[in-house]
C-alpha cells in the first residue's frame, strides 16, 4: 500500500529552506535575518517566514531579540562545553542501549556509514562527509530503542549539525574524526563495548573531542 504524503505548508517549506541554510553554513552565525528579504526571495508573504522563525527558535537555530530582530544563533565556549557534556550523556546511553538490544543491526548500519565516509574522503566531498558524520551519531539513537533518549537528542541535533559543518570541516579535525569513527565500529564488531564507549567520549567530550584540539 502506498503512503500518500501530505502537501507541505508554506511555513514548513520556509522553515526547511532556512534550516538548511543555517545548518549548511550558507548563513553565518550571528547573521541578521530579514523577514522582508526572505519573503521576497522565497516568494511568500511575511507570515510563513515569521512562523518559520518561531520553529527555528525552538530548535535553537535562531535567536529573537525584541525590538531588534532575529539572528542566526551564536555559541560561546561555555555553551559549547555544555552541549558537549549533554552529548556525552545522551550518546553513551544510546550506545549502550543499542549494543545491548540491536548489536548486529547497529554495527551493520555504522559500518555502512564509515564505508560511505571512506568514499566521501576519496572524492574530497567534505559536505557529504559531514552529513555522514551527523548520520553516524544519529544512528546510535535510532538503534537505542529508547524514544525518550532520541527526543532529548533532537533538541540539540540541528545545532550540532550546524556546528559540525562550521567547526568540523578543518582537514585535521576531519581526519581525526574519521579514524575515531572507524575505530568505534571495529571495537563494537569485536564486542568491546567499554572501549568503544571510551573512544566515543574522547570523540565528543569537552576535554579531548569535538572541536577543542584542532
Amino acid at each position: 500500500m502506498h503512503r500518500i504524503e501530505r502537501p507541505r505548508s508554506l511555513t514548513e517549506l520556509v522553515f526547511l529552506a532556512l534550516k538548511d541554510d543555517i545548518v549548511s553554513g550558507e548563513l553565518q552565525m550571528g547573521d541578521a535575518l530579514s523577514e522582508a528579504r526572505i519573503a521576497e526571495r522565497l516568494h511568500v508573504s511575511r507570515t510563513p517566514v515569521r512562523e518559520a522563525f518561531a520553529r527555528l527558535e525552538l530548535e535553537g537555530l535562531v535567536d529573537t531579540e525584541p525590538q531588534r530582530g532575529t539572528y542566526v544563533f551564536t555559541m560561546g565556549t561555555e555553551a559549547l562545553r555544555e552541549i558537549c557534556d549533554t552529548r556525552v550523556c545522551l550518546e553513551t546511553a544510546a550506545l549502550e542501549a543499542a549494543f545491548e538490544r540491536h548489536r548486529t543491526a547497529l554495527v551493520e548500519a555504522l559500518r555502512g556509514i564509515t564505508e560511505a565516509m571512506t568514499q566521501a574522503r576519496k572524492t574530497g566531498d567534505d559536505r557529504r562527509y559531514l552529513q555522514l558524520d551527523t548520520a553516524f551519531h544519529q544512528t546510535l539513537l535510532d538503534h537505542s530503542g529508547n524514544r525518550y533518549l532520541n527526543d532529548a537528542y533532537q533538541t540539540i541535533a540541528s545545532k550540532m549539525a550546524a556546528l559540525r559543518n562550521r567547526l568540523g570541516a578543518h582537514p585535521d579535525q576531519m581526519a581525526k574524526s574519521f579514524v575515531e569513527h572507524c575505530r568505534m565500529v571495529e571495537l563494537l564488531e569485536a564486542g568491546e563495548l567499554d572501549r568503544a564507549r571510551e573512544v566515543l567520549i574522547a570523540h565528543i567530550g569537552r576535554k579531548e573531542g569535538s572541536y577543542w584540539n584542532r
